[in-house]
């Protein structure tokens, strides 16, 4: 039986005095604020099991994780339809990247990269009713913990300075893949990335994913088919243009975001979030990927 608690504090205790920690997010003000010293852990088993080290329990934006959770609001919305307007392919290339969006005539690589979110968050516009409050509902009830929100702070920051997203949704809109008001469809996707979790919310949410598609109060939320799709793409897609490195070195299926938030998974297994705010070249957490590399190293459970 593997020693959960003690690796965690070894991984914990290795990088927690860490000098290179990596350039917490400036280009979003509000997350510019962060402390880049903090540093949490927390691991969840299939079989209910929870332990957790570090800052694991502070809260903070969630960023481009909630995409994972959008792609699959839309996908119980219009099903394998969203592939006609959004590809399942790794791009290669950075997270906001705007020239390969003109190339392919307006179709995203996939939906974890902004483009591809936008048009995920047009499709979840056109289908609740009421879209922040019942996107906020969803994610709610798939982490079954209703003290969960947005930041405000980080949604008012995110849509002062996010013009290349303005830009990426105007650009979808000249070729007829955002149908709905680009203000509105932006609007959506600033509050989509500024919810607020801690490593142990995080990895509640996500266990539905190591889990079939049935959350930790037994309720079905995605069909195991639909998991099985969506931790492919985070395989694949999920770490921007350093997905590739992550597989090699961690051998899971995760998701990342600028707030400094890692979320992966072993279906079946387990699931385990990791926050360290400093980011490396390619926007993924330094130290989190440090510690998901450490981690998969010392149980010798990857999916590879």
């Amino acid at each position: 039986m593997i020693d959960y608690p003690t690796i965690l504090d070894e991984i914990y205790l290795s990088l927690k005095s860490a000098v290179h920690r990596g350039t917490v997010a400036s280009y979003i003000p509000e997350l510019g604020k962060v402390n880049g010293k903090k540093f949490g852990i927390h691991l969840l088993t299939v079989s209910g099991d929870e332990y957790g080290v570090g800052d694991y329990k502070e809260s903070f934006s969630i960023q481009s994780i909630s995409k994972v959770l959008a792609l699959t609001k839309a996908l119980n919305f219009v099903g394998t339809e969203l592939w006609k307007r959004v590809d399942v392919e790794p791009s290669g290339d950075p997270f906001n990247f705007l020239s390969l969006l003109e190339m392919e005539r307006g179709i995203p690589r996939n939906p974890l990269i902004n483009a591809g979110a936008l048009v995920v968050s047009d499709i979840l516009v056109s289908h609740f009713t009421n879209p922040k409050q019942d996107f906020l509902a969803f994610v709610r009830e798939l982490a079954e913990d209703d003290t969960i929100c947005y930041d405000e702070e980080v949604a008012k920051s995110e849509k002062q300075t996010g013009y290349r997203n303005a830009a990426a949704a105007n650009l979808l809109k000249s070729f007829n893949n955002i149908y709905n008001d680009v203000d509105e469809v932006l609007d959506f996707y600033f509050y989509q990335c500024s919810i607020s979790m801690n490593c142990k919310q995080l990895s509640r949410t996500f266990y539905n994913y190591a889990n079939g598609g049935k959350g930790m109060s037994g309720k079905v939320f995605i069909a195991p088919s639909q998991a099985k799709r969506i931790n492919a793409i985070m395989l694949t897609c999920g770490f921007y243009d350093e997905a590739g490195e992550f597989a090699f070195e961690v051998g899971l299926p995760g998701k990342s975001g600028v707030g400094g938030g890692i979320v992966a998974l072993h279906p079946g297994n387990y699931c385990i979030s990791v926050w360290s705010p400093g980011l490396n070249k390619k926007g993924n957490s330094l130290l989190g990927m440090q510690a998901l590399e450490m981690f998969t190293t010392k149980t010798g459970i990857s999916i590879f």
